[in-house]
């Protein structure tokens, strides 16, 4: 997958500048860093301003589907990933 950030389905404006601003530019950046990555290097900068939907979000858009389809399972397992510090 490569392209715009824009052209993936849950991500719009301000998640793609967000994005940016973090280093991860292009949809190929975002796969490449993965969703639990991406959302941990945005809390680290914008701390609170990023919820777990945008989690969700990207994490559904790596594969296409709209983040309300995300299971309860995954939703539990990008949770508990997310809690781990860069570097454990």
């Amino acid at each position: 997958m490569t392209g715009a950030i824009s052209a993936m389905r849950n991500l719009g404006k301000v998640t793609q500048a967000m994005l940016i601003e973090v280093g991860i530019p292009d949809a190929e950046a975002l796969r490449a860093v993965g969703a639990v990555g991406a959302y941990l290097r945005l809390r680290f900068v914008f701390g609170n301003r990023v919820s777990l939907n945008a989690l969700y979000a990207m994490d559904a858009a790596l594969t296409g589907s709209d983040w309300r389809e995300v299971s309860p399972e995954r939703k539990a397992w990008l949770r508990a990933a997310a809690e781990l510090k860069p570097g454990d």
